[in-house]
């Protein structure tokens, strides 16, 4: 979370924060379509699929954020190559479960002591 400098008089961050969290809801659902070139109808259906968990505007409408359209371009191009579109998300899903545990991995690596147990890598 920003400084409590950073918050504006409602105690929200600051918009300029806001531009680079790609978590933020800021693309509505046309603008979101448009970006990944599919249709409203394609990211309504993500969303059942759970793929992707629009948040909503106080007005109830649809907004995405940059980590969403991320995964829902992915699947567009699987679908987009004759991939139904559950098993796209499906793929989806095991791409960003492998991405995560291969950098857990790589955490545990940078972490873990040497086998000699003299504080050094190995090789070195």
């Amino acid at each position: 979370m920003p400084p409590e400098s950073r918050l504006n008089a409602e105690g929200r961050p600051q918009a300029a924060d806001r531009l680079d969290d790609d978590q933020y809801p800021a693309y509505t659902m046309g603008r979101a379509a448009e970006l990944i070139g599919a249709t409203p109808g394609f990211l309504r259906a993500l969303g059942e699929a759970e793929l992707i968990s629009p948040k909503r505007s106080e007005g109830g409408h649809r907004r995405y954020s940059r980590q969403q359209l991320r995964r829902a371009a992915r699947a567009r191009e699987l679908v987009d190559q004759g991939t139904p579109i559950e098993a796209a998300c499906r793929i989806v899903r095991l791409e960003d479960d492998l991405e995560a545990a291969l950098r857990m991995n790589e955490e545990l690596r940078r972490e873990a002591p040497s086998p000699g147990g003299n504080g050094e890598r190995r090789g070195e």
